[in-house]
């Protein structure tokens, strides 16, 4: 499970460097940034707790899942620009956000037997729940 951690967040950074190439929208901009600066978070967490553990993230159905899903998503961003590109990547956020927290409450949690792991995810959520009330806000400058 600590694998489709570190993968969903890296993932997101992946969006957030296209968008921070790709948009010239300072809402945007400021959103992708903060999905930047709070998912290497995580993702710093989430190594630290495996290197306690001694344990190695392996790939698994579900974050080889992910990884399938988001190559195809950064070739729709890629092929977007401008106000098309930010209403895509915001759209995507918002998606992919209510996707992750389903994941987590639904998966990760209760399929997680390390207390540390689950803490650490039960952590995330909050986290999780506001970029995904950010990206909506954004999002509403885009209907």
């Amino acid at each position: 499970m600590a694998s489709v951690a570190v993968v969903a967040n890296q993932i997101d950074i992946n969006y957030a460097e296209i968008a921070a190439k790709k948009s010239k929208n300072a809402e945007v901009l400021k959103f992708a940034e903060t999905m930047k600066r709070d998912h290497s978070g995580v993702i710093e967490q989430a190594v630290a707790l495996t290197k306690k553990l001694g344990v190695t993230p392996k790939d698994n159905d579900v974050s080889k899942g992910l990884l399938a899903d988001a190559a195809k998503t950064r070739k729709t961003l890629n092929g977007k620009s401008g106000k098309e590109f930010d209403k895509a990547y915001i759209d995507n956020e918002v998606a992919y956000h209510k996707a992750v927290i389903d994941a987590v409450e639904n998966l990760l949690i209760p399929e997680t037997d390390n207390a540390e792991l689950k803490k650490l995810l039960q952590n995330v959520l909050p986290a999780l729940k506001a970029h995904l009330g950010h990206a909506e806000m954004v999002q509403k400058n885009y209907k």
